[in-house]
């Protein structure tokens, strides 16, 4: 027997605020702030650069593939089973940034398939969204960081090159930044993320929007609500793009 949307939520405990949908505004909404992030402040680190970094610009799908998966630009690259590119419909609305593979995705090779894969799931269904329908989910390392710590600067600077295009390959219309590491990854920003909730950004011409990583969330269940929020302000962001 198949289960509707909110029951396979239900199913999977997550709270009905992923259900809720926006009300319609009592008011217009002011204007959307929007803060300027094409140059992030985090560079490529000058001796850890390779021959696979040269010329990005100019690659095709299967060509970045490949350098990734030989990618030996930072020290993530010894331990790692192999190197996640990313997941999903390469021509997308949506794009969803985290921040590095854990232990499962190095196995399996695909970017949000434990705990906080299936919460970042409920979300995108929440929204009326799936996995691979005008969805695409990426992270800021492709290589898993030892005890899946969070990558460190350089790590995420060696590794740059290759989300830039990727973005530049998917031109998704919006960009969902999962957490601190994919903030100071795309741009080059280390506020508080409550300090950065609710305010449009923008990469390239493309909005940007702020939210807490799904596996913060499965720690601080409160602030489930407060990602919800955001959620639907980057669907708002969507909306105004399509307009």
């Amino acid at each position: 027997m198949s289960l509707s949307r909110e029951q396979m939520l239900v199913e999977m405990g997550i709270s009905p605020l992923w259900v809720l949908r926006d009300a319609p505004p009592a008011s217009p909404p002011e204007p959307i702030p929007v803060v300027a992030a094409d140059a992030p402040a985090v560079e490529l680190v000058p001796e850890q650069a390779s021959p696979s970094t040269v010329a990005t610009d100019t690659m095709d799908w299967p060509t970045l593939e490949a350098a990734i998966s030989e990618c030996r630009n930072c020290g993530l690259c010894q331990q790692r089973k192999q190197a996640v590119t990313g997941v999903g419909d390469r021509n997308p609305d949506w794009l969803f940034i985290g921040e590095g593979p854990g232990a499962e995705e190095d196995m399996r090779g695909e970017p949000f398939v434990g705990q906080a894969g299936k919460l970042l799931d409920a979300m995108l269904a929440a929204l009326d969204l799936a996995r691979g329908d005008k969805v695409y989910i990426a992270n800021a390392v492709k290589c898993r960081p030892p005890n899946n710590r969070t990558p460190e600067a350089a790590e995420m600077a060696a590794c740059r090159p290759w989300l830039v295009r990727q973005i530049e390959l998917l031109k998704p219309r919006v960009i969902v930044l999962l957490g601190k590491a994919a903030v100071h990854s795309v741009l080059g920003d280390d506020r508080a993320l409550g300090a950065m909730r609710g305010q449009s950004f923008e990469y390239k011409g493309i909005p940007v929007a702020v939210t807490y990583h799904p596996a913060y969330l499965l720690r601080n269940l409160p602030d489930k609500a407060k990602a919800w929020e955001d959620l639907l302000f980057a669907r708002r962001l969507l909306k105004r793009v399509n307009q």
